[in-house]
C-alpha cells in the first residue's frame, strides 16, 4: 500500500515535472519586449507632441487674452497693432470640411453598399484597390488639380450669381472629399463585410428584397463602423493641409461663403512656418496656439466618436 502511494506519487512528480518548461523561451519573451516598446512609443510620441505645444502655447495666452482668441473675428498676427481672433481660421476649416464630407460621406457608403452588397466577387476584387489607389495619390496634386481644373470648371458653369473667386473654399473642399471618399468607402465596406451571413440568409427567408436587407439590416447592423470611417474622413479633412493651402488661398477671412477665398487652421500653419517669424516672437508662437486649438478639436471628435462607437456597437456570437 505503501509502495503504491509512493509510485502515484512519484508518476504525479514524473508528471508535473514533464508538463514545466524544459527552458526559457528568450524569443517569446523578446516578441513580448518589442509589441510593448511599439505601444509605449505610441504613448510617448503623443505625450511629447503635446508638451511641445503646450508650453508655447502657455507663453503666448501670457500676452494674447484667450478670449480674444476664441471669439476674435479678425486675424492678422503681423500687422500693427495685431489682431489674433482665430474665428476665421475656424470658420474656414468647418467650411472645407462640410463640402468635402458632402461629397465624402454619400459617395463613400454608396461605393460600401454596393460592394459589399451588389457587386460580384471579381468585380469586388478589381474595383476596391482601384478605389484605394486614390488614397495613395499626393495631396499636392490634388490642390494643384482643384486650382487649375476644378475651380475653372466651376467658374464656367455657375449657374448662381457672381461666380467663385480664383482662390475658393468650394473647390478646395470638392477635391478634398474625393481624397477622403476612399477612406470612407473601405472602411465602411469592411465593417459591413463584417455583418454575419446568417442576418441576411434570415432576413431573405422572410421575403426581404436585396434593398431591405441592405438598409434596415446590413446597415444598421453595421453603423459603428460606419461611423468611425466617417469620423476618420472628418479628422483627415480638418488635418489636411496642401490642398486648401493652394486652392483656398492665403488670406484669413471670416465668412461662410464657399465661393470665397480663405485661410484654414492647417494652412496657416504651414505658411507661417516657412515664414520670416522671429523665433520667440508672439507672432511665431500663433502657429503652437492655434496648433494646439486644431489637436483639441481633433481630440474632441475621436472622444466623440469612441462614445458612438461604443453605444452602437453590435456583437454577435
Amino acid at each position: 500500500m505503501t509502495h503504491t502511494t509512493t509510485q502515484r506519487r512519484g508518476g504525479a512528480t514524473a508528471a508535473g515535472t514533464s508538463l514545466r518548461r524544459s527552458r526559457p523561451r528568450y524569443g517569446e519573451r523578446l516578441i513580448v519586449a518589442f509589441l510593448f516598446a511599439a505601444a509605449f512609443l505610441s504613448v510617448l510620441v503623443t505625450a511629447g507632441i503635446v508638451i511641445s505645444l503646450a508650453i508655447p502655447t502657455v507663453d503666448f495666452f501670457r500676452t494674447v487674452n484667450i478670449g480674444h482668441f476664441l471669439t476674435g473675428r479678425s486675424w492678422a498676427p503681423l500687422f500693427k497693432p495685431p489682431s489674433f481672433g482665430v474665428l476665421p481660421l475656424v470658420a474656414a476649416t468647418i467650411v472645407v470640411t462640410l463640402v468635402a464630407m458632402l461629397v465624402a460621406v454619400p459617395a463613400g457608403l454608396g461605393a460600401a453598399t454596393y460592394l459589399s452588397e451588389y457587386a460580384s466577387r471579381r468585380f469586388r476584387k478589381v474595383f476596391k484597390p482601384v478605389l484605394e489607389v486614390l488614397a495613395g495619390i499626393p495631396t499636392v496634386v490634388y490642390g494643384f488639380f482643384a486650382l487649375t481644373f476644378v475651380t475653372p470648371l466651376i467658374q464656367k458653369i455657375w449657374p448662381f450669381g457672381a461666380p467663385p473667386d480664383v482662390y475658393n473654399m468650394l473647390s478646395a473642399g470638392l477635391v478634398m472629399g474625393v481624397m477622403i471618399l476612399p477612406t470612407v468607402a473601405s472602411l465602411s465596406e469592411d465593417a459591413m463585410n463584417a455583418v454575419p451571413q446568417a442576418l441576411r440568409a434570415g432576413a431573405f427567408a422572410l421575403g426581404s428584397t436585396r434593398r431591405q436587407v441592405t438598409t434596415r439590416v446590413v446597415f444598421p447592423a453595421a453603423l459603428s463602423g460606419i461611423v468611425s470611417a466617417c469620423v476618420l474622413g472628418i479628422s483627415r479633412a480638418v488635418g489636411e493641409t496642401m490642398i486648401v493651402l493652394i486652392a483656398a488661398g492665403g488670406t484669413p477671412r471670416f465668412t461662410f461663403d464657399p465661393r470665397q477665398g480663405a485661410q484654414t487652421m492647417t494652412a496657416f500653419i504651414a505658411a507661417a512656418g516657412f515664414g520670416d517669424q522671429p523665433t520667440g516672437s508672439t507672432g511665431y508662437k500663433t502657429i503652437f496656439a492655434v496648433g494646439s486649438l486644431l489637436f483639441v478639436l481633433t481630440f474632441i471628435m475621436n472622444i466623440f466618436s469612441i462614445r458612438l462607437v461604443r453605444r452602437y456597437r453590435e456583437v454577435y456570437e
